[in-house]
Formats: structure tokens, C-alpha cells, sequence
């Protein structure tokens, strides 16, 4: 039943700037930040970040957000034991304590939405 729960749509152009995340040629990490607009009922971007978020900060950024929910799709350049690179796509999903109910229904309610927009495997 909440497969098909869609509670937010996602901004056209944030589905345009996730298409091309998904398709960028840039090597370094880098991350799309995105929120609800609650009167719009929209998934939109919140910030982007270019060279920034190396994985073992993205707790600390995580930890710094207060009471706001936050989808996150993050690309980091990832050494394999054979010594191919690849750039994987993640999602995270933050949802600190304390988040309002209504705030947090909008958030769950729109996130399957999100990562099938995005195309998006790992979460």
C-alpha cells in the first residue's frame, strides 16, 4: 500500500537537474539537497554541492540539520578492489528526532516517488 503512496509530486525542474546528476562527467563527490515545499506540495532543491560531503562527513552534515527533514542524492567516487572506479548514486533520507508529525507523513509519503523519479538503486 505505501508503494503507491504518493503524498508529494517532484518539481519538474529537479526531475530535469537529477537527470543530469545521474549523467554528469564530473569526477569529484557531490550531492542534490532537496526538501518539501509543504503549500506547494512539491519535492524541490534545496542546495547543491560541489566538492563537498566526503562520506565520512556526511553524518556530521547530517547531524547538523535540526528539526528539517532532507532527501539527499549523493555521488562519490568509489575505488574498487579490482582498482576500477565507479560513482554510485545514493539516496539518504534524514529524519531527525523531534520532526513534526505532519511534516514527517509528507516526507515518508513522498520519498518512493523521489527515488523512482531519480532512478535510484541504492537508498
Amino acid at each position: 500500500q505505501s508503494e503507491s503512496l504518493v503524498v508529494c509530486d517532484v518539481a519538474e525542474d529537479l526531475v530535469e537537474k537529477l537527470r543530469k546528476f545521474r549523467f554528469r562527467k564530473e569526477t569529484n563527490n557531490a550531492a542534490i539537497i532537496m526538501k518539501i515545499d509543504k503549500d506547494k506540495q512539491l519535492v524541490v532543491l534545496d542546495e547543491e554541492h560541489e566538492v563537498w560531503l566526503y562520506p565520512n562527513k556526511i553524518i556530521d552534515f547530517l547531524v547538523s540539520l535540526t528539526s528539517e527533514k532532507t532527501f539527499i542524492v549523493y555521488s562519490y567516487k568509489y575505488q574498487h578492489d579490482d582498482g576500477r572506479v565507479s560513482y554510485p548514486l545514493c539516496f539518504i533520507f534524514s529524519s531527525p528526532v523531534g520532526c513534526k508529525p505532519e511534516q514527517q507523513m509528507m516526507y515518508a509519503g513522498s520519498k518512493n516517488k523521489l527515488v523512482q523519479t531519480a532512478e535510484l538503486t541504492k537508498v
